[in-house]
């Protein structure tokens, strides 16, 4: 059964979530509508579909799940719904052959929850399982022991396992399996210790060399130092350079191609002197005016990711040998670079004006040298180191090899316990498997024996008596189908009345078919599976008159639960109807006797959130006083009313008073004995026929009758004056006003 359900992130479930644990066989789970108790049936009903909820099980052996709500109603009530397969009357042979496979099949489950149990679970400590979490728990303290004794002189050697109780513990079982190192003396460990691991070095990363030569062959580009003019033999070349205004005639040119009138001194212009202008700036001065323009994008391109390199390897490499000095050249770097970019770009715009850029040449030799000094340094360093490393390995490997071998004998200990256990777990797990092989086997035999047997004839007659015998006889249940394996609610006339029914005789319908449910399948197969059943409020929507029948079938399943007979397994009733609430939950058990398989829970909503309370008894008021609220009533429910009046005297003559209830029965005579009789023996009939025990809708005169007995019970055993008390009434009332009623007997006693 269902040990545990956790709701969480979802509907008004905080992250954190509500549990129900320490669940019982039944559970009553009662709260106001809107609190979240649908909630919890759709959980249990299909947890798979809501990620953040969980349910654990009993021995981890989930059971089929059966839920009435109004999700399975709307489900399953139509037209034509499913039929109810239950073993009808076949074969005996067959049917023994069920019984002993469903045994066969229990017998196993048991024996794997045994089995389970004697493994236990891996997150707590019982079972083997437990033991050895247990001995490895002990073991991985020793270890700390031996950790927290030696650290002061080893703890170089534990770099990576000092902080961590269970990685100690792993590397001590590891070295002990492994470790081939030689086993050296305990004194000389620590003085090689104080040596190898006096300063924390570590192996360095060399400096990548940087390449400045297309830098320096830029510098020295001859296009640079020249005059880039146009052709000396076009006629105004001569002007152009006496001027010396090439640059300005050649920014101005493009202006002159757009219109015939002079940018520069906004005259007509000859026909042929644009011609004449573009002549003169021929192909090779454009040629030298684009390399120039390449020479500066280069320039800029390669100057910025060697810039970018540099600040890289400033920032990102610790430096041994004069760390401020890089900065510093890096510094006259980027302000050399940065003039020549000046430079460049204005012979771009003048190119007919020489251009000298100054070298890089000496800063990036100072910068190569720089970087060259220090990865000498670093590869001399790490010669130190990876020497180093050597002999630190060696140690370590020593110092773990003497620690293993100072506790062989609690470690091979350890390691004994250990191989013991693990083999049991399997043999344990092998055994589970096995049986549960065994399990699949029996079920497969008891499906195919269920379908042999199994009808939907049965449950149809078995609603319709009960129907007919409350009154409901404008409709009833047959089958349908091409194979007669539907259902359908039809008129006396043959037409379909699901569309025609109310909603109370639509839910009462509803509640019969799951009841039935209980006890058979909407397979062939699968009948005699265990199961688990969810109640969500079965009469929210039901008459008063069919109060007492819904709570009197759902109490037969809590006596077969209780009884350990039949399928059903577990039991979960929510609901926010106190008086459903109060009639089913009574039960005449003492209280120390019902709290082993029955546990109250309320469901309500604080803030938005739902939340779960555990109650150490029945939290809702069903108590004797409330009982006696119903009788005093001016407004009595009939459906109810005869069974409130037989838990009193119930309660009050038979469990407070221990009283022999046949010599109060003895005190009557004709019809007022038998109703006398019936209020004693309401709960005491243990029949489980169909219909035979079922209240049927009483009359007013009926009402009064079982009153006026009721009170005359109270009065021939003397205890008048409780009834008076309890129904806040002076007892001379009474007296006067039944006095005409009662014998000289009674009288007197009045």
């Amino acid at each position: 059964m269902l040990e545990k359900v956790k709701i969480a992130c979802h509907a008004s479930y905080s992250e954190s979530g509500a549990i129900l644990d320490d669940l019982k066989p039944i559970n009553f789970i009662f709260g106001t509508n809107g609190t979240g108790k649908t909630t919890i049936s759709r959980v249990i009903a299909d947890v798979q579909s809501y990620p953040f909820c969980e349910v654990s099980w009993a021995g981890s052996r989930p059971l089929e799940t059966v839920v009435y709500n109004r999700d399975f109603v709307a489900r399953n009530f139509k037209e034509q719904f499913p039929g109810i397969f239950t073993l009808g009357e076949t074969v005996k042979d067959t049917l023994e052959n069920i019984e002993f496979t469903q045994k066969n099949v229990r017998k196993l489950n048991e024996e794997v929850s045994q089995l389970q149990r004697t493994l236990g679970k891996k997150d707590d400590d019982l079972g083997m399982l437990g033991k050895l979490k247990g001995l490895r728990k002990s073991f991985e303290a020793e270890c700390w022991k031996i950790k927290t004794k030696h650290d002061i002189y080893f703890k170089g050697a534990f770099i990576g396992v000092r902080n961590a109780q269970a990685k100690f513990c792993e590397k001590i079982i590891e070295e002990f399996s492994v470790n081939k190192s030689e086993i050296c003396d305990f004194d000389d460990l620590k003085v090689r210790v104080s040596k190898l691991f006096n300063n924390s070095i570590d192996r360095k990363a060399s400096i990548p060399l940087l390449d400045f030569s297309l830098l320096l062959f830029l510098e020295k580009e001859p296009l640079l130092l020249k005059r880039i003019i146009g052709r000396e033999d076009i006629n105004v070349s001569e002007l152009i350079q006496k001027l010396s205004n090439s640059d300005w005639v050649r920014q101005g040119l493009s202006f002159l191609n757009d219109s015939d009138v002079c940018p520069f001194c906004q005259q007509k212009v000859e026909a042929d002197l644009v011609e004449r202008l573009n002549s003169y700036f021929d192909e090779k001065f454009i040629s030298d005016i684009a390399r120039i323009k390449n020479i500066l994008d280069q320039y800029r391109r390669h100057s910025e990711e060697v810039l970018a390199k540099l600040k890289s390897i400033s920032e990102g490499f610790e430096w041994s040998i004069n760390p401020d000095g890089i900065d510093s050249l890096i510094n006259q770097l980027s302000e050399r670079i940065s003039s020549n970019i000046m430079v460049l770009e204005n012979k771009n715009k003048e190119p007919s004006v020489p251009a000298r850029l100054e070298s890089i040449d000496i800063i990036a030799g100072s910068i190569r040298e720089k970087i060259e000094a220090e990865n000498n340094y670093v590869v001399a360093h790490n010669q130190i180191v990876d020497n180093l490393s050597v002999e630190r390995s060696r140690l370590i490997g020593e110092i773990w090899k003497w620690l293993v071998e100072e506790n062989r004998a609690a470690i091979e200990k350890f390691s004994r316990e250990k191989i013991s256990l693990e083999k049991a777990i399997s043999s344990l797990e092998l055994q589970i498997i096995k049986k549960r092989e065994l399990i699949n086997e029996n079920e497969k035999e008891l499906r195919e024996l269920e379908r042999s047997v199994a009808s939907v004839h049965p449950t149809v007659r078995d609603i319709n008596v009960i129907l007919k015998s409350f009154g409901f006889t404008g409709f009833s249940l047959r089958t349908s189908g091409d194979k007669n394996h539907l259902y359908e609610v039809v008129r006396g006339d043959g037409s379909n009345a699901v569309s025609t029914l109310s909603e109370g005789e639509r839910s009462f319908v509803g509640f019969l078919y799951f009841y039935h449910l209980l006890q058979g399948s909407m397979n062939e197969a699968g009948i005699s599976s265990d199961r688990i059943v969810v109640f969500d409020d079965p009469i929210s929507s039901l008459d008063s008159d069919v109060l007492f029948i819904v709570s009197a079938l759902i109490k037969r399943v809590f006596k077969d639960i209780v009884s350990a007979k039949g399928r059903i397994k577990q039991a979960f009733i929510l609901t926010h109807n106190i008086y459903f609430h109060k009639e089913v939950s009574f039960d005449p058990t003492p209280i120390s006797k019902r709290q082993k398989y029955e546990s109250y829970w309320i469901v309500k909503k604080a803030e938005g959130i739902s939340e779960f309370t555990r109650c150490e008894k029945n939290p809702i008021k069903t108590s004797y006083e409330l009982l006696w609220d119903d009788v005093r009533s001016p407004n009595k429910a009939r459906a109810t009313i005869q069974n409130t009046l037989r838990r009193i005297v119930e309660n009050y003559f038979k469990i407070m008073g221990n009283i022999d209830t046949e010599e109060i029965i003895a005190m009557f005579e004709g019809k007022d004995q038998q109703v006398c009789s019936s209020l004693f023996s309401w709960v005491n009939d243990g029949s489980h026929s169909a219909h035979e025990d079922f209240y049927i809708s009483s009359d007013e005169s009926i009402v009064d009758r079982y009153m006026e007995v009721f009170k005359m019970i109270f009065i021939k055993t003397n205890h008048y004056a409780h009834y008076c008390m309890m129904m806040k009434i002076e007892p001379d009332d009474v007296r006067n006003q039944d006095e005409g009623n009662l014998s000289g007997e009674n009288k007197q006693l009045a």
